[in-house]
C-alpha cells in the first residue's frame, strides 16, 4: 500500500539527513531518488539534497513499487486484533500456514489478507514480520507498506520485538524457571526437521517459566510461559524436547494425539515500537479453546 507522510522541519537540513535522523532506511531513501514526485516540500517536489529550512512542511510518498506476486484472494476466516495504516496485528487460528507453498496455496493466512484488503478495495503486498508454524495460534505482526517492512526487520535483525508464548508440555519441569542455551541445526537429510547440535548448529537461547502443573486423566502436564532471545526455526519445540518436556501434540518432536491434534503453542503476546509513530505496543491474543483445558485442572 502507498504510504504519505507529513513532517514539519524544525531545523535547517537536507531532505537526506532529515530521513535518516528519522530512521529512514537507506533502500527507502534510494528508491526516493528514483520515483518521480515521491519528495515534496511545500507542494513542490525536490531532490533529497534540497536543504529545507525551519517550518517547511516535507511530504513523503513511499510508492508500492512490487506486485502482489501470485497470492489468490480466498474468503478465509481472519482474526483482526490491530490495523492502521502501516501494520496489522492478528490473531492467528490452528491448522493455517502463513503463506503459501507446495500443496498450500489457496489455504493461507496470505491469502484471507489479500481477500481482505481486496474487499476494501485497497492495494496490498503480503509482508509477514513475524512468522509462526502452521498448527501455532496467536499474535503475529504483518507490516503494510514497503517502509514499515523495512523499519520492523530492523528491529527484528536487533531483537526489539519482543514475543511471548505459552506451550503445555509433557511433565513437571524440575525448575519453574530457566534459561535453555543450545544450539539448533537442520537434522541431515530432512527439509524440516530440527535438533539441537553443539557442532553445527546456531545459537539459540529460550527462556521458560511454568505457570502451572497439574495431572489429568493419569499424566502430569506443564503451562509453561516461554520467551526468545534468538528465532530458530521450531527453537521451542526443539528446546523443550532436548529439556526432556515436549511439547503435547507436537507431530515432528512428540507425535501423541490423545489430548491435542496439534501442537500445544501459542503466541500469546507481542510488544515492539510502532515503526512510525515511535510508540510502545503490545498485543495480547487469548489462549485457543482447545488449549483451554490446562487451567480446567486443579493445580498441584
Amino acid at each position: 500500500m502507498d504510504r504519505v507522510l507529513t513532517y514539519c522541519v524544525e531545523s535547517e537540513c537536507t531532505v537526506w539527513d532529515f530521513l535518516k535522523r528519522m530512521g529512514f532506511p537507506r533502500g527507502i531513501i534510494r528508491r526516493l531518488k528514483l520515483q518521480e514526485d515521491t519528495v515534496l516540500v511545500n507542494g513542490v517536489g525536490v531532490f533529497l539534497n534540497y536543504c529545507c529550512v525551519p517550518g517547511d512542511s516535507l511530504v513523503i510518498r513511499i510508492l508500492e513499487d512490487v506486485g502482489t506476486g501470485h497470492i489468490v484472494p480466498v474468503d478465509l476466516p481472519i482474526r483482526i486484533l490491530y490495523e492502521d495504516e502501516d501494520i496489522v496485528l492478528l490473531d492467528k487460528a490452528a491448522d493455517m500456514p502463513i503463506h503459501p507453498s507446495q500443496g498450500n496455496f489457496d489455504n493461507t493466512l496470505a491469502n484471507g489478507l489479500t481477500f481482505y484488503y481486496e474487499q476494501k478495495g485497497e492495494s496490498f503486498v503480503y509482508r509477514c514480520i513475524t512468522r509462526l508454524d502452521r498448527d501455532t495460534t496467536g499474535v503475529l505482526l504483518v507490516a503494510k507498506n514497503g517502509l514499515s517492512a523495512a523499519l520492523l526487520s530492523q528491529q527484528m535483525l536487533r531483537r526489539e520485538i519482543h514475543r511471548t508464548y505459552l506451550a503445555v508440555v509433557e511433565g513437571i519441569p524440575a525448575e519453574s524457571t530457566g534459561r535453555i542455551e543450545a544450539p539448533i541445526s537442520r537434522v541431515d537429510g530432512s527439509t524440516i526437521e530440527r535438533e539441537v547440535n553443539f557442532d553445527a548448529g546456531e545459537r539459540a537461547v529460550t527462556n521458560y517459566q511454568v505457570i502451572r502443573s497439574i495431572t489429568y486423566e493419569g499424566r502430569d502436564y506443564s503451562l509453561v510461559k516461554l520467551q526468545l532471545e534468538t528465532g530458530r526455526t521450531h527453537q521451542i519445540r526443539v528446546h523443550m524436547k532436548y529439556l526432556g518436556y515436549p511439547l503435547i501434540g507436537d507431530f515432528l518432536y512428540n507425535p501423541n494425539y490423545s489430548i491435542m491434534k496439534r501442537q500445544a503453542l501459542h503466541s500469546s503476546s507481542l510488544s515492539f515500537v510502532h515503526p512510525i509513530s515511535g510508540k510502545m505496543l503490545d498485543f495480547t491474543a487469548p489462549i485457543p479453546a482447545d488449549m483451554k483445558w490446562i487451567y480446567e485442572c486443579d493445580i498441584l
